[in-house]
């Protein structure tokens, strides 16, 4: 994922709120924009099957508005631990998007607190992200390997730190451990390729 530094002036108007059906277009507006044409269309289009697929139920669907513009979105998708010692309700983070006009104003980090408040108010405990080790961190993300957390894929030495995890719910880090496993969409080696 790219990094989005939230330094700069806050966008007027930004309210951040659940996706509805009628934001597809826009949303798609935003990820193309901000990934560029071709690595955008495939992000797009993991979005669309992830959205899709049963397996990543339930999933949390976020934009961010200015004056009813969407500016970002954020999707959060169910994840579960490989023979956990205990059913740990957990999600992936992927994709996060700002369209580049609205980068560097806060709304990434927005959208990141915003979804994990949600998240942690729905029950979740553990919340999964391969990014910007230089970014995410600052979001309360830490290297999940570290902490036995395995990805679905391996992600190479070079890269470990990309692979984190925040806590959302105390005592479960140290207690749990394992291998994620992510929705059947996100299931393929490219996808966890930081």
């Amino acid at each position: 994922m790219r990094d989005h530094s939230d330094q700069g002036l806050p966008v007027l108007n930004l309210r951040v709120r659940k996706a509805v059906e009628s934001d597809q277009q826009a949303i798609s507006d935003v990820v193309i924009a901000a990934f560029g044409r071709v690595q955008g269309q495939e992000i797009r289009d993991l979005i669309t099957h992830l959205v899709a697929d049963p397996s990543a139920q339930p999933l949390l669907s976020l934009v961010a508005t200015t004056d009813d513009h969407v500016v970002g979105h954020i999707l959060f998708t169910n994840a579960r631990i490989k023979n956990p010692q205990r059913m740990v309700p957990s999600a992936l983070l992927a994709p996060l998007s700002v369209h580049p006009e609205y980068q560097n104003q806060g709304i990434g980090g927005r959208l990141i607190k915003e979804g994990l408040e949600y998240l942690r108010a729905a029950g979740f405990e553990l919340v999964f992200v391969l990014g910007h080790p230089g970014y995410y961190p600052k979001y309360g993300f830490s290297p999940a390997g570290a902490k036995g957390f395995e990805a679905t894929y391996p992600i190479p030495p070079e890269n470990s730190c990309a692979w984190m995890v925040q806590e959302l719910q105390p005592g479960v880090i140290g207690h749990v451990s394992g291998k994620v496993i992510c929705a059947d969409a996100l299931n393929d080696p490219k996808h966890w390729q930081e």
